[in-house]
């Protein structure tokens, strides 16, 4: 404990090394404060009364006000430093059912500047805050700024050593893939960061964007913006907080930025302890919530209890009681129930972890170093215990289980299963699309909904076929060709070969499958057999999407340019369509070239920082429809293998008539997947009559998503007659 002669308190806060040439220890503060407020020293007669209520400060001159002062408002406080107070009318404020009067009472004011009409009401110590107008603060232990406050920002000031720096050790526990945070840092930038780790010149180049963010000036004030209500809190300390916040009951906020606004207001209640983070617009924060080193996008919460450490929490998305370790989750993330926990994980986005799963809790390895990847829609389900490495492809459905080995999954839309009976794992690919359909379309539709976001600069994509997963179906029917072959003759080695025998054997209608077993290899660690189970099924559907997928973005491309003709729209599409590799980039699919050229041009100087990276998403959101519509085109030339010239129009009006059926098959897929729940005597048997069971569930028939989607059927094939008969095609589906 230090000892300071008592008239030192409120002055000399940057210190005087650290003082630019010409400068005060209040240039930034100045610089800071915009309220536009006029402010004046005391007259003799607010000074009487200022005393007269109890008031006391160590040098009245430096106490300045506005005009609209009242210093009848100003009792039982203590000034120390420059004070600067704005306009205090006896009016009250009220929030939430709290009332108070305008002013200052019972409270250290420490160098402080204050808008109009603020409530500092029983504030132990407030020291070095610039506060804005209509700002209720009561019942704070403690609320102050350091002169090298960083606020959450990966960042160090003037004279302070590299070790004090702030990192974020994301999606692995080792800190091999460590990021510094920044207000306003997107998924997709933090999955750059951490993903090209053995480009040693791109890190550089990423700490160098995020150093040039912020100035190293040691003596910038906290902030806390219009019309904040923070009471019965204890510490807050190096805490920037964006207008409309709202914080109550919190034990200890440290070294935080919390954006919020009038439009998305971010909230923080009881029992909270945040600790070196940043939290986006519109984020809610409650209940006992611990929170260290970690970042939340904007409109996402932590609720009950929930841990987030060493983590990015992408937009839009829920953690309520779990506890999350190292983690990369893009967008879209549901994560529930009091025995979760994920741990040294990159999850994609649309994912939604059950209860008792245990994501990477157990290492395979002889260091805390493992990793888990999972595409988008991720569901592990119920007690589900996974081993680090594993990888899963799009919309992978876990089953119940401790699944004892590595897991490499490249069959899209999967439901997983550990036989341990027969010591076996099984794999069910398209699983969604013959058994649970209502769920998958539900959640792309949810998704949308949910996005809350005020600032879209990556555009996410939620519909369940979009490049990244037509690419890994295509994947996986190479696989499955591969697999079939196999299981009949051991002998076919070359690829070419397994994959025409794999072809003519799933299109053989005379064989029964259901007498085959057909076998993975490489999908598990160990030598246990990985058995393919409904395989010609799979197979079957997984073309149907891939041809569905591909005449709904031409359909869109038609629209939006009103082609009159099969012959303009032909010419329109690419005439030398490519299939390209794409990548996740924090929820936002980009062509693997676009990439490419963008961390090229970072390295070479062209990209100059994080703004001119965000720019660049939001340049490839514009484009995407169209490099969509490439993707597509180029997807079910392949699938059909076909050139661009053998794409007639008899062919197009052929590939229409597939697609209305496949949205029929799945619109009724989606009405049977959810009928389910109203037929099962297990569902039915805990109420006693249907008209109990109704009032419960509700109708099927009323169903709002359901009509949507039948809606949607309509609306689909009333699309393809019109587009039909615009473009003249010679075959029209007889909807």
């Amino acid at each position: 404990m230090n000892k300071r002669p008592l008239q030192s308190i409120g002055y000399d806060f940057i210190p005087t090394d650290y003082l630019p040439a010409g400068k005060d220890e209040y240039h930034l503060r100045n610089f800071q404060n915009r309220n536009g407020i006029t402010y004046r020293n005391l007259s003799a007669y607010e000074i009487e009364v200022l005393v007269r209520n109890r008031n006391t400060s160590d040098d009245w001159n430096k106490i300045q006000v506005s005009d609209a002062f009242n210093p009848e408002l100003v009792k039982a406080c203590k000034f120390f430093g420059l004070v600067r107070i704005g306009k205090l009318e006896s009016i009250a404020l009220e929030y939430h059912n709290v009332c108070m009067p305008v002013g200052l009472y019972n409270s250290t004011i420490i160098s402080c500047d204050f808008g109009d009409n603020v409530i500092i009401n029983n504030v132990n110590y407030i020291s070095h805050y610039i506060v804005g107008n209509e700002v209720m603060i009561v019942n704070v232990h403690e609320l102050h700024t350091t002169d090298h406050s960083k606020f959450g920002n990966g960042v160090i000031k003037e004279g302070e050593a590299e070790e004090v720096r702030v990192w974020m050790e994301v999606r692995n526990e080792n800190g091999g893939r460590k990021i510094l945070p920044f207000n306003g840092m997107l998924p997709g930038d933090a999955y750059l960061w951490s993903k090209h780790r053995d480009d040693a010149e791109l890190m550089n180049k990423f700490k160098e964007f995020t150093e040039k963010k912020f100035d190293k000036q040691r003596g910038y004030y906290g902030k806390i913006g219009d019309r904040c209500v923070i009471k019965n809190t204890s510490i807050i300390k190096d805490v920037w907080v964006g207008s409309d916040a709202y914080i109550k009951g919190a034990n200890k906020l440290k070294n935080l930025t919390i954006n919020s606004s009038a439009e998305a207001p971010s909230q923080i209640g009881e029992g909270c302890e945040l600790v070196n983070g940043i939290i986006g617009f519109g984020c809610r924060i409650f209940y006992g919530v611990k929170a260290v080193r970690f970042f939340m996008a904007a409109h996402s919460q932590l609720k009950y209890g929930a841990r987030l450490i060493n983590s990015y929490l992408g937009s839009n998305s829920t953690i309520s009681c779990c506890e999350v370790l190292n983690s990369l989750i893009f967008p879209s993330h549901e994560q529930h129930h009091n025995n979760s926990f994920l741990c040294a994980a990159l999850v994609m986005g649309q994912s939604n972890i059950a209860a008792g799963a245990t994501i990477g809790s157990n290492h395979n390895s002889r260091a805390a170093d493992g990793e888990l990847v999972a595409a988008r829609g991720f569901w592990p389900g119920l007690c589900v215990s996974l081993k680090h490495n594993s990888k899963f492809s799009s919309f992978t459905l876990i089953a119940k289980g401790d699944y004892p080995s590595e897991l490499n999954i490249l069959l899209p839309f999967s439901l997983i299963n550990n036989d341990v009976a027969a010591n076996r794992l099984i794999v069910m690919p398209a699983y969604w699309f013959m058994y649970n359909m209502y769920a998958l379309a539900r959640n792309s539709a949810k998704y949308v909904d949910r996005d809350k976001r005020t600032k879209k600069i990556q555009h996410i994509e939620y519909d369940f076929l979009a490049p990244d997963s037509v690419n890994e179906i295509f994947t996986a029917l190479r696989l499955l060709r591969k697999f079939t072959a196999r299981s009949v003759n051991k002998e076919w080695k070359d690829d070419e070969v397994l994959a025409i025998e794999g072809e003519r054997l799933l299109n053989d209608a005379s064989l029964d499958f259901k007498k085959m077993q057909v076998y993975a290899e490489g999908f598990e660690g160990g030598n246990r057999p990985v058995q393919i189970i409904k395989v010609k099924e799979a197979y079957t559907i997984y073309k149907k999407l891939i041809v569905y997928y591909a005449v709904e973005q031409i359909l869109l491309f038609s629209n939006r340019h009103s082609f009159s003709s099969f012959e303009k729209l032909k010419q329109a599409l690419p005439q030398v369509p490519e299939r390209l590799e794409w990548v996740n980039v924090g929820g936002q699919l980009l062509p693997k070239t676009s990439l490419g050229i963008l961390l090229n041009n970072i390295k070479n100087g062209e990209v100059k920082g994080w703004n001119e990276i965000h720019q660049f998403y939001q340049q490839n959101g514009k484009a995407y429809a169209e490099q969509k519509l490439h993707h597509a085109y180029a997807s079910v030339l392949e699938l059909l293998e076909i050139k661009p010239h053998q794409f007639t129009p008899e062919l197009f009006a052929s590939l229409l008539q597939q697609a209305a059926d496949t949205k029929t098959w799945m619109v009724e897929n989606i009405y049977d997947s959810r009928a389910k729940d109203f037929q099962s005597d297990y569902r039915q048997m805990v109420y006693d009559n249907e008209a109990e069971m109704e009032s419960v569930m509700g109708k099927l028939d009323d169903n709002v998503f359901i009509q949507q989607q039948q809606e949607e059927l309509v609306v689909f094939k009333e699309g393809i007659e019109t587009v039909s008969s615009r473009l003249g095609l010679y075959k029209k589906a007889p909807f």
